[in-house]
């Protein structure tokens, strides 16, 4: 089994655990008996999480902004403060935006490489320095089906997963054999708070996407903890996710539908430029 064994001395760091994948992530982990540190900006809804989780396993609530440097810092020896030590890191805090980057701030633009690339990385390394010299430890990082082709009208935010993907593949290669595993999660579109923080109306998203490929947040969450169960490098959630994500890595001529469908895009830039 490549996920350690619960104890009641180790936790599974989640990030960005306040709402949707986060949340029903580390439901899942509790599940399975593992004690969780929940990790999250909006410290009241990690707390009404914790309660809902508390019984069976330690649930420990830390509020932290991980796009700030010194929070991050503080967050390894937090943990072991407590008593504990992270066997389970699961970096899913992630922010984006969406819409062309004409209308954007750098602000915004620069906001996604901080959380979903900078604080990953360092959270990594942070995890993986620990866990190799015990010789066991299991990451899960958050990606998206975005990350697997150029995503007009969520450019930065498509870039950003793209790194998430080719940063877990490399350092998979490097763990292997020490006892540590290391797994993406890729989801296709999903109901979470993701889209409101965006900027992006649900149901506007929602119809520029067949409805069978909308995966529920509770089974993408138990398909990436099934990755690292099975010691699996990367899972897509759903079929239908599976295959797009194949047809536009074979096929980059598709760039343009994708920038034609986008609802963020529909007509703007030509408009723009009319």
């Amino acid at each position: 089994m490549a996920l350690p064994e619960p104890s009641s001395s180790s936790t599974a760091v989640v990030t960005g655990a306040s709402s949707g994948i986060g949340a029903d992530l580390a439901r899942e982990l509790v599940e399975r008996g593992h004690g969780v540190t929940l990790v999250a900006r909006r410290e009241e809804r990690l707390r009404a999480l914790a309660d809902e989780l508390s019984g069976s396993v330690r649930v420990d609530v830390i509020g932290c902004d991980v796009a700030d440097p010194t929070a991050r810092a503080e967050l390894f020896p937090d943990i072991e403060r407590r008593g504990l030590t992270v066997d389970i890191l699961v970096n899913n805090a992630g922010v984006g935006t969406i819409g062309p980057v004409v209308e954007s701030t750098p602000e915004a633009e620069v906001a996604q490489v901080r959380v979903n690339v900078e604080a990953l990385i360092d959270l990594t390394t942070r995890a993986v320095q620990q866990m190799v010299p015990r010789g066991r430890g299991a990451i899960l990082n958050v990606g998206s089906t975005a990350g697997f082709q150029p995503f007009p009208g969520q450019s930065g935010y498509a870039a950003t997963k793209a790194f998430v993907r080719s940063y877990t593949d490399g350092l998979r290669g490097e763990l292997a054999g020490t006892g540590v595993t290391v797994a993406a999660l890729h989801p296709g579109p999903v109901r979470t708070e993701f889209l409101q923080v965006a900027g992006m109306d649900e149901r506007t998203f929602a119809d520029a996407f067949p409805k069978f490929m909308w995966v529920p947040s509770r089974e993408v969450a138990r398909e990436g903890i099934e990755a690292l169960v099975h010691d699996r490098g990367g899972v897509i959630p759903g079929v239908p996710n599976k295959i797009s994500t194949k047809i536009f890595e074979l096929l980059p001529l598709l760039l343009p539908l994708l920038k034609s469908q986008h609802p963020a895009l529909r007509g703007r830039l030509t408009q723009r430029g009319a």
